[in-house]
């Protein structure tokens, strides 16, 4: 009889939070993309940005491509340039205290993509006539900054960072693949951005981040492995937050 392979401690941190962990990864956002039921007909006018959101929208499964760029095109490029000092400060940590040359390569690899992000956004917002130097945080985008910010102390176990690390990267792929999987509807328009996180590479890295994550949990303190736990819950809830945001939330 085959043994079954023992789960690690992500998994098993997932699966106690399931609902929380489906909650940032199948987002109402994201079945809209998948489903198709996001209105093209005001992408344009939701890219510019010249119509205002309701500060209190009606809830709805059905979410408008204008208020997909309030969330994708403006607030996500703020949280990147703020996600970057973030990285850097991981590759700083993995150079000196992970003791596997691997880990500064995996890292130092997502940190090189980020530029390529940026550009990227800066190159739809043009082509949408999007000026970037307007956008404002949101609230739940200053917050998860600070969280971020928080996270960058020396203070903090390198391996409750490399779990926030980990989420962070994972949510994103894994919500985007969603939205290329069998039988997606997902907008022609949308594939590109879709496939940008969605696509195998982008899996194969969040898994060498996690593999990295398991490793250092495996050998961590019991107060470690605390904190950690709560700091990936506490990603999740940041990323529902964001995501809360593509429908006027702040």
């Amino acid at each position: 009889m085959e043994k079954s392979e023992k789960k690690g401690v992500i998994d098993t941190w997932i699966d106690k939070h399931r609902s929380l962990y489906a909650a940032a990864t199948r987002h109402d956002f994201v079945a809209s993309i998948r489903d198709g039921s996001v209105d093209l007909s005001s992408f344009k006018t939701w890219l510019v940005g010249t119509v205002e959101l309701p500060m209190k929208p009606k809830i709805n499964h059905s979410v408008s491509l204008k208020r997909l760029r309030f969330w994708w095109q403006g607030q996500d490029y703020l949280f990147v340039r703020g996600f970057v000092p973030f990285v850097a400060n991981v590759l700083i940590r993995a150079g000196k205290e992970s003791g596997e040359t691997s880990d500064m390569e995996v890292v130092l690899g997502g940190l090189a993509s980020l530029n390529d992000e940026i550009e990227w956004f800066k190159n739809e917002g043009s082509k949408w006539g999007v000026d970037f130097s307007t956008v404002v945080a949101q609230k739940a985008n200053q917050e998860y900054s600070r969280f971020l910010e928080a996270l960058m102390s020396s203070e903090v176990e390198y391996s409750v960072v490399m779990t926030a690390f980990w989420a962070i990267e994972a949510v994103y792929q894994e919500s985007f693949a969603h939205c290329l999987g069998d039988g997606n509807k997902t907008p022609a328009e949308l594939i590109g951005a879709c496939n940008r996180w969605g696509n195998d590479g982008f899996r194969q890295y969040c898994l060498s981040v996690k593999n990295i994550a398991e490793r250092c949990l495996e050998n961590a303190s019991r107060d470690a492995l605390v904190e950690a736990e709560n700091v990936l819950v506490r990603v999740l809830e940041h990323e529902v937050a964001f995501w809360e945001m593509s429908r006027g939330g702040q």
